[in-house]
């Protein structure tokens, strides 16, 4: 899952920011050993923070169909994860990475969701959307001046680019068999400890039928009503019937 954004993101990089350019597009983490081996135009998109967005959590599960569209299987529905990149632009001088910048920042505002044909894998099977957000305020207990602190590298200009990706838990069940026949339904009087015979009967007409079968009012003789054009066959109970 991850390797699957990783990719999608350096391939919406390359063709709308650097459009053939030699910069290169790295995951490295831009620590000060790493910033002084780096010897050209670099555009650094490092995953530095997982955590699961709560407020998309949904209870319940997913229906998995067939060809024939009726449900297989039954799955829980997936989780959403926050991952949350420090993407920072490396050249010698500060005015090309500000350049940069701008272009990645201006790429990123154009989508809400990264493009569909970038995403693969199980993500891509999951058919939901992956939103993109860039820019926002830091969560409470994290701010960007501890992120570079951790690294041990120099504070410098970057973009907080955060991906919400669907992951799926991996398990599912097989479910029972489709409904084939549609419901029968009698009706009696069996009040006051009566024993009254049933009074109506009805048989869910076939699917597809232009003419479907009804009862009489002693569910004995069936009777047959057609509908009106392009309407469903009705059944109703033969005059006198309660």
């Amino acid at each position: 899952m991850i390797s699957a954004i990783d990719e999608a993101l350096r391939g919406l990089i390359r063709s709308d920011v650097l459009d053939g350019s030699d910069v290169e597009v790295v995951l490295d983490a831009p620590t000060k050993d790493w910033a002084a081996r780096r010897n050209a135009p670099t555009i650094d998109v490092y995953l530095y923070d997982i955590r699961e967005d709560l407020r998309r959590r949904e209870r319940g599960w997913v229906d998995v169909r067939g060809p024939d569209g009726s449900v297989v299987r039954r799955r829980p529905a997936p989780r959403h994860f926050k991952m949350s990149y420090l993407v920072t632009a490396w050249t010698q001088r500060p005015e090309d990475e500000h350049r940069l910048l701008s272009s990645l920042l201006r790429c990123f505002l154009k989508y809400d969701a990264l493009p569909p044909e970038l995403v693969v894998g199980p993500i891509a099977e999951a058919g939901l959307p992956v939103p993109v957000s860039v820019g926002l305020p830091p969560p409470e207990d994290r701010g960007f001046a501890d992120v570079w602190s951790s690294l041990g590298g120099e504070l410098k200009p970057s973009l907080d680019l955060v991906v919400i990706a669907p992951v799926e838990i991996g398990i599912d069940f097989p479910a029972g068999p489709p409904v084939q026949e549609g419901p029968i339904v009698d009706l009696a009087d069996r009040s006051g400890g009566g024993r009254d015979p049933r009074r109506q009967k009805h048989v869910a007409p076939p699917r597809g039928a232009h003419g479907a079968e009804a009862h009489d009012g002693t569910g004995s003789r069936p009777i047959t009503v057609k509908g009106a054009a392009g309407q469903p066959p009705r059944s109703r109970p033969r005059r006198g019937a309660r």
